[in-house]
């Protein structure tokens, strides 16, 4: 009899015991794209984000002392497989993080409804900067207005009334990313004078854009400006080159600014350009403990050499940036295993100061910025990076965007938006 009681109570603890067992993991999905025509973008990126989680559960045991889970769900930048993905992992997630502008679009009106938040650092749609209408979205640390922002003002020397008469084209890729900045370049190009000249690249035409660049001789714009993803941008720079067009006076969002993409051509992409919210330094103390518990250990999946790219270590940012919301959450409500309506409110409170920076060991990566109930994106700047033939180098200081032209814009953009999807709910909280 005591045997079995002795059993019985054993298989009760266990019972008992496993869920609590579970919980002790943050799960953190990633909906990646490591296969199709994105790829080339999209693993480096991926890589760095799953880096960063497994150093810090190698040198800390996760997040004071809880595991980070960061397991990713292929979505080959497909929107509908992005959809399926999200509602695959969003039941034990503390936070979702779209990887596409088209799949942060469908999965926006679901995130309110199931309360998980979105994270979508530099990317997405730029209205979610406001926070009273979009309670759970946030794009840190810049927004694509802001990069649209920064690049006109990096080609008209800091004032747009120089590009009067002038033609800037825009060559984006044909799908709702690429299609971001344009509300706002329309806008500027009609308050300063100058031609707006968008060229879509379709899905199909990415890797050959003979046609575009056809158009791009015949027009003679004086800028070429990149909205360009994927195998788009080795494209789109090897047509430049082929070409001749002048580098100098060709310039990139920070999707467009992957080093692999440069190494096509080489020295003939010298002078060519890309507005960046991140820069590498390996010699950064998260960067090294990456190297050593991670990377030299054989528990990485980067490539030889991608750990000294930027997107491989933009991804180190990104992951760094869910971490925090986690962090600050666990700090704010007492408890390790957070929830996600909790690590929302985290996001909601980001404090990338240089102080906070240089603490979690990221120093000389990223811009300070912060995070508010009403402003969920930031807006910590960039850098202009310029490729000198073999690598990014800096070409400025950090660069501010115009803050007088795209708020106005949140607020009517982010109002239509509520409009068109009602009953949409407005945050009451933020004042």
């Amino acid at each position: 009899m005591r045997k079995v009681l002795k059993s019985t109570l054993l298989a009760t603890s266990i019972l008992f015991a496993a869920p609590a067992f579970a919980q002790d993991v943050l799960h953190v999905p990633n909906l990646s794209y490591r296969t199709g025509p994105f790829a080339t973008s999209g693993t480096p990126l991926a890589n760095g984000q799953l880096d960063y989680l497994n150093m810090l559960n190698e040198r800390d045991g996760g997040i004071n002392g809880v595991k980070l889970d960061g397991t990713e769900c292929e979505t080959g930048y497909n929107t509908e497989k992005g959809v399926e993905c999200y509602e695959k992992t969003k039941g034990n997630a503390v936070l979702t993080q779209p990887w596409s502008t088209g799949i942060t679009l469908q999965v926006l009106p679901k995130s309110h409804v199931d309360k998980i938040p979105i994270l979508a650092p530099g990317y997405g749609f730029s209205a979610m900067q406001d926070g009273k209408t979009f309670e759970w979205a946030y794009n840190p640390p810049s927004s694509y207005w802001d990069g649209a922002s920064i690049l006109l003002n990096t080609i008209s020397d800091g004032n747009l009334d120089n590009l009067k008469g002038k033609k800037v084209a825009l060559l984006h890729l044909d799908h709702p990313y690429g299609k971001e900045p344009i509300p706002l370049m329309e806008q500027l190009a009609a308050k300063h004078g100058f031609t707006l000249l968008p060229i879509p690249v379709g899905l199909k035409e990415m890797q050959n854009q003979s046609a575009q660049w056809l158009q791009i001789r015949r027009e003679k714009p004086d800028f070429v400006l990149m909205w360009g993803w994927g195998a788009m941008n080795g494209g789109a720079l090897t047509e430049a080159a082929k070409t001749k067009y002048p580098m100098n006076q060709f310039l990139g969002i920070w999707w467009a600014g992957h080093d692999a993409d440069l190494k096509l051509v080489g020295e003939a992409g010298k002078g060519y350009r890309s507005v960046s919210w991140s820069f590498p330094n390996n010699d950064a103390k998260a960067m090294q403990d990456i190297k050593k518990l991670v990377v030299d250990a054989g528990k990485s999946q980067a490539a030889p050499g991608e750990f000294d790219t930027v997107f491989y270590q933009r991804g180190v940012l990104i992951a760094a940036m869910g971490v925090e919301g986690i962090k600050v959450a666990q700090d704010k409500f007492g408890t390790k295993v957070v929830t996600a309506e909790q690590v929302r409110w985290g996001l909601e409170n980001l404090d990338f100061s240089e102080a906070r920076i240089k603490e979690l060991g990221l120093d000389g990566m990223i811009p300070p910025f912060k995070t508010t109930c009403g402003n969920h994106t930031g807006h910590a700047g960039a850098w202009i990076l310029e490729w000198d033939g073999a690598k990014f180098v800096k070409a400025s200081d950090v660069m501010q965007a115009d803050r007088a032209a795209i708020d106005p814009l949140v607020e009517v953009k982010a109002k239509e938006y509520a409009e068109a999807n009602k009953p949409w709910p407005i945050s009451t909280e933020c004042k």
